[in-house]
């Protein structure tokens, strides 16, 4: 894969560890990490991976994503380059690229007099991988927003997918497409002021409520839409009250600590290693399912 990407001649490194680059901060090296400077650059690339039955992977701001401790024997793709992280405003419509950041996103459309992204204030993403997992919460989520966006399959081809053929649901998109390029959002005219207020109550809601300090990765579990009829009635929809309910909040595997104010959000301390994390999240799935005949579904993405 080295000589692929050296032909290409793709800004690269080799052996790059991946922990710093997430937010658990754990995790081993990946052998290739690939900055394409163009979309043709990334085309060629996801081609020539494809044909040489190369993995390959995407890194946006590694804010739910575990990286084992023996890394990743593949490329790993950062859209960084300023070709993916461009930002244009025409009236109530925003063009993206997806390697923007969304907390930027959202302060710069308050600013514009544009609304409806202020209920993404404090989620931690790039563009586009807001988009694919529908990022949002007790205030709304971006698919709602999305009106187009350009997509890029594993053989390195290009094609848009307009609002009537994507559908978005909690924590989901219909998006299979290997990388999401650009975003097309539909906003609405509202005064500036109001939104910048509006985008400091979520936020500040989210730190009064979450450990936004600590190296967490936002929520390890999706909510659930529904429990099974052995359930208790009463029991709460939310995983972390599953798990508060199970008697592991701040439950300790190793490094790794289920958080003692907000029991979805899982801690890496000090010494934390991805297998502690990942030995938590499973003790986590067990715990739960014996106690309440529920299985979560994670939403932290673990790598490989």
């Amino acid at each position: 894969m080295e000589k692929l990407i050296e032909q290409l001649d793709v800004p690269h490194r080799c052996q790059v560890p991946l922990g710093p680059l997430t937010w658990y901060g754990v995790g081993g090296p990946a052998r290739v990490l690939a900055r394409p400077s163009s979309v043709q650059q990334l085309s060629q690339l996801a081609a020539g991976c494809r044909e040489e039955g190369i993995p390959i992977y995407v890194l946006g701001s590694g804010a739910n994503l575990l990286v084992a401790d023996t890394g990743v024997d593949g490329i790993v793709v950062q859209l960084t380059d300023p070709a993916f992280r461009q930002l244009h405003i025409a009236g109530a419509t925003v063009t993206v690229g997806a390697g923007f950041d969304l907390a930027r996103l959202v302060i710069a459309t308050a600013r514009a007099g544009l609304g409806g992204l202020e209920a993404l204030a404090g989620i931690p993403a790039t563009v586009g991988g807001a988009i694919r997992m529908n990022a949002g919460g007790a205030y709304g989520d971006i698919g709602s927003r999305v009106q187009r966006v350009q997509v890029m399959d594993a053989a390195g081809h290009l094609y848009h997918r307009d609002r009537d053929d994507l559908v978005f649901s909690y924590r989901r998109s219909n998006i299979v497409a290997r990388f999401i390029l650009e975003a097309e959002l539909e906003l609405e005219r509202e005064d500036a002021e109001e939104l910048r207020r509006r985008v400091k109550k979520v936020f500040f809601y989210k730190k009064n409520t979450q450990p936004l300090a600590g190296r967490s990765a936002g929520c390890a579990f999706k909510n659930l839409m529904q429990l099974p009829d052995e359930a208790a009635p009463d029991t709460p929809l939310a995983a972390g009250k599953l798990i508060e309910m199970a008697g592991l909040k701040g439950h300790r595997i190793g490094g790794a600590q289920v958080s003692p104010r907000h029991a979805n959000f899982l801690l890496a301390l000090d010494g934390c290693t991805a297998a502690d994390l990942e030995a938590l999240l499973t003790h986590i799935e067990q715990t739960v399912l014996d106690r309440f005949n529920v299985r979560l579904e994670r939403e932290i993405i673990t790598w490989p």
